[in-house]
């Protein structure tokens, strides 16, 4: 076949992908919806801490078919899925609900590359939301629980030799029916809750390695003996096995450094570059795992050195401090939602415009609303430099949300069952975004929604991860624990409470919305907690807060988190609209303000 013919083909067959592919419904897109490709969905490397050279990506068009709960394996399927978009969403090209009572069932096809021969397989799973059960070649390989966290299988002794594997996934997602976190999704969405998410929603992907492969890698900066501590964990590994590591600054080598599998290396450096927003320098690596001489395995990573601390400053208050210096964060809230992929951006370029967009406004922090990001959202925090506290995705009963008289000290009941659930996802969270140098706060529970044992939860946070700063509660039922007292206060700023043992900060205010027609998720009953008619109007009265706002910063606030990034759904109060079309304040204006704020704080410290 000659080189003509090939391209002719490989055209023919991509518009008979996309002839069998169609985003659904009415809703507004994005620009970035025209641009999805079911042939060729999301294909950036999904894991860009821990990088490998071959990979494969099986994103694209699945068979699915929704059922009653409890069903044995389809033998027919309802149609296509655009894999990995959740059900729920129009570029899924199903858009369907499923809830408590159904199951979501997903079958593809995938082959291995001639050149992966005599090695491993693993299959990842970027994410999936709730329980997923996996089968290859018609067994059933594993299972796993928590919708926000990567998993992955060892499937080598299921692959069959030349042929076409199969997969099935099986998907039950309770949505709040379900105790399990699940943020904001809501059967019947309204005013602050969106449309469930049910099913795979990150990459899907192989990759071959060798018999003995690093597993995970955990990086921790101490800047203050100029030092990055790296661990690898390894599958396989036997006495004698070594880890090196090579550090770059660019592209020069100025670090070299083995050790037995197990233990951590304390890589000393000179004049280490400090990561900042204002300088997010990166330090590249490569980890390699050498059997009797031989390099077996090896993976390219990157480190920041950054410190985030608190300390009294001189008229009392406790400050945040990043690199030892009072350092004030401020940042949107960040839902993380989009119109057309709902939990999941249409592009890669689309994931990383929204944090470019928070820079542009002057802003040095992102919160991460009850939700987690794929791994390339916070590998693009580090790059462009955003700081980044991180939520707990929020589940079990949740207060109604018009109703704040839950702000009376009085914690959730959980079940036991419900209580391991939490613990167990939380774990996995952390343990999954340790070494992303752009978190620099945990935050188990936001508002109270599900807020169980606080104090027990908030001190084994820090525990396990002394690192960074714990937000017991982000404007929650408040307790004497962790390193942060948040306010939340609508619609304007107000230091209506503050801690002289603890940072204090203020987690939510404004909410300024505006409506824009041609731009509306629905088309009335949209939320915002005060409403304008016009940008510049919008932009005065955020103009106005910020103002208040800074005096606060003088008389006790560290951190301040205006809401919010874009509309979500019947929200109305973002700085863009839901579809990323419409910027509704004077960016430069806002820019302006938010520096002002940033250095009442910061300024001494230039």
């Amino acid at each position: 076949m000659n080189t003509k013919t090939t391209v002719l083909v490989a055209l023919f067959l991509s518009c008979l992908v996309h002839a069998q592919w169609k985003p659904q419904g009415d809703k507004i897109k994005t620009k970035w919806a025209s641009q999805v490709d079911p042939a060729k969905t999301l294909p950036e490397y999904p894991r860009p801490i821990m990088e490998r050279s071959q990979w494969k990506n099986l994103n694209g068009l699945w068979n699915y078919t929704i059922q009653d709960f409890g069903k044995t394996a389809p033998s027919k399927y309802d149609g296509q899925i655009l894999v990995p978009f959740a059900v729920e969403s129009s570029l899924s090209g199903v858009m369907k609900q499923v809830g408590a009572e159904k199951e979501l069932w997903y079958e593809t096809n995938f082959t291995i590359d001639s050149n992966w021969d005599g090695q491993n397989i693993l299959l990842h799973f970027g994410a999936v939301d709730w329980k997923t059960e996996v089968w290859i070649n018609d067994v059933k390989i594993g299972s796993h629980t928590g919708g926000y966290t990567p998993f992955s299988f060892d499937i080598t002794p299921f692959i069959k030799k030349g042929n076409a594997q199969k997969l099935i996934v099986k998907v039950w997602d309770p949505s709040n029916d379900g105790t399990q976190p699940r943020g904001k999704q809501v059967k019947n969405p309204e005013g602050i809750w969106y449309t469930p998410v049910t099913g795979i929603w990150q990459t899907v992907w192989i990759e071959p390695v060798s018999a003995k492969n690093i597993t995970d890698l955990k990086t921790t900066p101490d800047i203050d003996q100029n030092s990055i501590s790296v661990k690898a964990d390894v599958a396989g590994a036997e006495a004698g096995d070594l880890i090196e590591i090579s550090v770059f600054d660019g592209t020069k080598e100025i670090a070299k450094q083995k050790a037995v599998v197990g233990e951590s290396l304390d890589i000393v450096l000179d004049n280490p570059k400090l990561w900042s927003p204002e300088s997010p320098f990166l330090y590249q690596t490569k980890i390699s795992l050498i059997v009797k001489d031989k390099v077996v395995d090896e993976v390219k990573s990157y480190f920041a050195m950054r410190k985030i601390s608190s300390k009294r400053d001189e008229n009392g208050i406790m400050r945040m401090q990043l690199n030892n210096k009072d350092y004030f964060q401020f940042g949107p809230l960040d839902q993380g939602w989009w119109p057309d992929g709902l939990y999941t951006a249409p592009t890669d370029e689309a994931l990383k415009y929204d944090i470019i967009k928070t820079k542009e406004l002057g802003f040095n922090m992102i919160r991460k609303h009850v939700k987690v990001e794929p791994e390339r959202w916070y590998t693009h925090c580090d790059q462009l430099g955003i700081l980044v506290w991180q939520d707990m995705p929020s589940g079990d009963a949740q207060p109604i949300w018009q109703d704040r008289k839950y702000f009376d000290g009085t914690e959730l009941q959980r079940s036991a069952k419900s209580e391991a659930i939490y613990k167990k996802e939380w774990k996995e969270i952390m343990d999954h975004l340790y070494s992303y140098p752009s978190i620099v706060v945990w935050v188990p529970f936001n508002e109270a929604w599900g807020q169980f044992k606080t104090v027990e939860i908030t001190e084994w946070t820090k525990n396990h991860d002394p690192s960074r700063l714990t937000n017991s509660s982000s404007g929650g039922n408040h307790f004497q624990t962790g390193d942060i007292l948040d306010l939340h206060h609508y619609p304007g700023p107000e230091l209506y409470l503050y801690d002289a043992r603890r940072v204090t900060v203020l987690g939510e205010y404004g909410g300024i919305g505006l409506p824009l027609e041609g731009h509306l998720w629905k088309a009335k009953d949209n939320w915002g907690y005060v409403k304008f008619k016009n940008e510049s109007e919008v932009t005065a009265e955020y103009i106005k807060y910020a103002q208040t706002l800074k005096n606060f910063v003088t008389a006790g606030f560290s951190a301040a988190v205006y809401t919010q990034t874009t509309d979500v759904e019947g929200e109305v109060n973002g700085f863009m609209t839901y579809d990323r079309k419409i910027d509704k304040m004077d960016f430069k204006k806002v820019n302006k303000i938010n520096t002002e704020v940033i250095d009442v704080l910061n300024k001494k410290n230039k």
